[in-house]
């Protein structure tokens, strides 16, 4: 998950816990194949602790992991899986092919490490200096690893295809495009599914349809005049006034309010929806004897971002600075994660179906600050991403990637396994 605005979050409260209702289904009944889906992840549950403990004391950074590329590559081929490596790069992908008439299903997992020395209060800390597991990224590859090994123990009660991606180089938004451009292109995936451990409780899956995430942009003003701080400041005060928009008195830029039930994500009165702000404050610097401004805007609607750049221009045009103003441009603009509509309803159905009724809590709205490079796959096959709970708040341990003693509940390994395994052997079913 890229990070495009460093902060750091404290849960503290109660209320922000969801909780999973079809744990307390004591009387669903679960088909058999499932049922050895759940038996074979239990056998390795302190494998899949082992394996995320190991990955998290050796990060690679983006572009250098060669060492986690030949640990992934092992595993994969002691399970018998077919092992394709990047041509550019360091990722890994692993086929298992049940032979018997199906789709190709793919599941991605990133791979690299962040360059950072926050806290990290575990007793399996990193042996890399400056580099940290810090989003999560070891969590990921150790629930796919868990899934290609529970699919492969039950290949005989399974149809189509699987394909286990281990993508580098998300943080730098650049490995999924590598990858699509050369190996995945080749293997004409049907459905491709992913997911992020996040701040919610451990175990718990969150969904929904189109974009995960608000659009960010990165907007960039340049002035032929120099500008003090009173000007930078009352240019950000103009842009803020003209453009930022949000429900009465809500504050989408504070990620603390993102797991309250009353207001949070899974409210469908969230805050976190049809809002546009620019984040605060502006870099600024001189280059060429001219001055440059530089933000992040977050918009939740993308038919209104082409109107961005003409607003900022009227705004500044009707004001003292005008004259001054000699461009305004979008100097970074990424894609952002966006789920098939109806693929997305299936798999909800389908945990549903599995695991209980309304096992999934559906979202509403979209995250401001983060991102994922998954979106490229998205744009050639269709696919869905999850947001994937980490978190054990009376522990007070609290999944909120990219931020200090950021610390993951290592139950969701099992529960993560077990769960998209179970979704990927349906999807692979053949159509009828």
């Amino acid at each position: 998950m890229r990070l495009t605005r460093p902060f750091r979050i404290i849960f503290c409260s109660a209320a922000m816990l969801f909780q999973l209702s079809a744990m307390a289904q004591n009387n669903k009944i679960v088909p058999p194949v499932h049922q050895s889906i759940q038996a074979s992840a239990n056998q390795m549950a302190d494998q899949l602790v082992q394996i995320r403990r190991t990955l998290h004391q050796h990060p690679e950074l983006a572009g250098k992991e060669q060492q986690t590329q030949a640990f992934l590559q092992k595993h994969l081929v002691n399970l018998g899986l077919e092992v394709i490596t990047q041509t550019n790069g360091y990722g890994i992908i692993g086929v298992l092919k049940t032979g018997k008439k199906g789709k190709k299903i793919a599941w991605r997992a990133d791979m690299d490490a962040l360059p950072n020395d926050f806290p990290d209060p575990v007793d399996f800390k990193s042996t890399q200096a400056g580099v940290q597991h810090g989003c999560g990224h070891d969590i990921h590859m150790t629930i796919a690893l868990g899934m290609a090994q529970v699919l492969a123990k039950n290949n005989e009660q399974l149809s189509g295809s699987f394909y286990f991606i281990f993508q580098t180089e998300e943080e730098t938004f650049v490995g999924a495009k590598k990858l699509l451009d050369n190996q995945i292109a080749q293997l004409h995936l049907d459905e491709i599914y992913g997911l992020h451990v996040t701040a919610m409780t451990a175990g718990q899956i969150m969904v929904k349809p189109n974009e995960i995430f608000a659009y960010q942009k990165r907007v960039q003003l340049r002035f032929n005049k120099t500008l003090d701080k009173e000007a930078i400041q009352e240019i950000s005060q103009l842009l803020d006034a003209g453009l930022s928009r949000s429900m009465t008195n809500s504050k989408p830029w504070e990620m603390q309010q993102i797991l309250d039930p009353k207001i949070g994500l899974s409210n469908d009165k969230t805050i976190f929806q049809d809002y546009c702000f620019l984040n605060q404050p502006y870099s600024a610097y001189t280059e060429k004897e001219e001055q440059i401004l530089a933000t992040d805007l977050y918009e939740t609607n993308a038919q209104k971002i082409p109107l961005i750049i003409p607003q900022i221009k009227k705004i500044l045009a009707a004001s003292k600075y005008g004259s001054n103003l000699s461009a305004v441009s979008f100097i970074q603009e990424n894609i952002t994660v966006n789920n098939d509509p109806k693929l997305t309803g299936l798999a909800i159905q389908t945990l549903d179906q599995i695991y209980g009724k309304d096992f999934v809590v559906k979202a509403y709205g979209q995250v401001p600050f983060f991102n994922d490079d998954f979106a490229f796959y998205q744009q050639k096959i269709p696919g869905v991403y999850f947001l994937f709970g980490g978190s054990n708040f009376e522990k007070g341990w609290i999944a909120m990637n990219h931020a200090p003693n950021f610390m993951v509940d290592e139950s969701c390994l099992l529960s993560g396994v077990k769960y998209f395994s179970s979704l990927l052997v349906e999807r692979a079913k053949p159509t009828l």
